[in-house]
């Protein structure tokens, strides 16, 4: 798995967000049995560049921390794009993301395993995007919930 940070259009989200998901992230790829690339930035980086990651490394999965517009929920928040051997044809379709890290969203945490489960459904079956769907675990009904 090859994990890369844009600056997107929010520098503060990667700054709030990346340091506190890193470690977990990097935690659960290794429990997984999981190589790692050696992590990267790209400044003034798109979301198009997972194609150049794929062709340049060719990482079986490619994660892209970058930061999403700010103004809308939150200046920190971040997206996770992810892609399964990304490849210069790839287009939105071919990729799935994660939105909404921040504190009054996804936590970093939640986000961590989000992104492994999804890496490792993109591992099993060999395809990103449109075709794959992420399985979210099922909600705790409400009568069951502690007060």
């Amino acid at each position: 798995m090859q994990i890369v940070i844009g600056d997107g259009l929010s520098v503060t989200a990667v700054a709030a967000q990346v340091p506190r998901l890193f470690q977990p992230l990097y935690d659960g790829a290794i429990a997984r049995g999981w190589s790692l690339g050696n992590m990267f930035v790209v400044r003034h980086c798109r979301v198009g560049i997972l194609n150049e990651i794929g062709e340049l490394l060719r990482p079986k999965v490619a994660v892209l921390l970058i930061g999403e517009r700010p103004g809308l929920a939150s200046a920190e928040g971040l997206s996770a794009y992810m892609a399964y051997q990304p490849k210069a044809s790839d287009t939105d379709a071919n990729r799935n993301l994660i939105s909404n890290i921040h504190s009054r969203g996804l936590n970093t945490e939640q986000a961590a395993e989000r992104i492994l489960n999804l890496a490792a459904s993109m591992m099993r079956e060999r395809q990103s995007g449109y075709r794959l769907r992420e399985r979210l675990p099922e909600e705790v009904p409400h009568s069951l919930r502690q007060s």
